[in-house]
């Protein structure tokens, strides 16, 4: 399919008179990792609480594999998952709980959201934690039952909001590489919020935003080409921001 999973075309947000984001636009392709790089308050989570929904946005279109979400915010938003910043699963249920809890936020009964559970359990290697109360899991594992929590009603975009945030260095590395996985084997297309340079690969779609607008659109390894092959020196030179 030719229409992108997201489409954010001359999106802009205030608080007051702080203008969080500016102008901005961009495009998720499907089948795909885009990563939204940029350094805290550069309004990457901004954008994503406009992609969602907890931010009505007046100005410019967000479109949700094709779905207008201001217009069709029903069909838009049943084909998002998202993974936020801030851990979203309670510490005193189960893993197989809270997905429960979620499944009927969306309208799953209990029937089919029980092997549905199992299944996307299986995807993120979580299968033997269905009943593990969240508090006794690693920082790693919760990631990956959020995870798991975002892909319970099949969504064909994944937001993923610093999703590495706060983990060692090996689960940051297997949360990373499940998305990617899930991408390859699920069909799903995701945006990664990050501002962690090497979270990201040259063949990966990039958005550089800082201090609200976009910098850059392309690959990452377009954006590297253009200062010697590296990336780093190429968001530095793009945000003047000090190394």
């Amino acid at each position: 399919m030719t229409t992108p999973a997201l489409h954010v075309q001359n999106v802009s947000h205030s608080f007051g008179p702080v203008r969080a984001l500016d102008d901005v636009s961009l495009v998720v392709p499907r089948g795909g990792f885009t990563a939204l790089l940029g350094v805290n308050g550069a309004g990457k989570s901004t954008l994503f609480n406009l992609v969602t929904r907890l931010y009505a946005n007046r100005s410019g279109v967000i479109e949700v594999a094709g779905h207008d979400l201001r217009r069709q915010p029903t069909e838009a938003l049943r084909r998002l998952g998202v993974v936020f910043q801030s851990r979203a699963l309670d510490a005193d249920l189960t893993v197989q709980q809270n997905l429960m809890y979620h499944a009927a936020l969306h309208g799953i009964s209990r029937a089919r959201a029980r092997p549905r559970i199992a299944e996307v359990l299986a995807q993120v290697d979580l299968a033997d934690r269905e009943g593990t109360r969240v508090s006794a899991l690693s920082g790693g594992q919760v990631r990956r039952a959020e995870i798991a929590r975002a892909l319970i009603h099949a969504p064909e975009l994944l937001l993923l909001d610093e999703a590495t945030v706060g983990l060692d260095v090996k689960s940051r590395a297997e949360v990373l590489a499940l998305t990617r996985r899930l991408i390859a084997d699920q069909q799903v297309s995701a945006l990664w919020a990050t501002h962690i340079l090497d979270e990201i690969e040259p063949s990966d779609g990039l958005v550089i935003l800082h201090r609200g607008r976009v910098l850059f659109t392309g690959t990452a390894g377009e954006a590297a080409a253009a200062a010697e092959g590296d990336l780093t020196r190429a968001f530095l030179h793009l945000t003047g921001v000090p190394g």
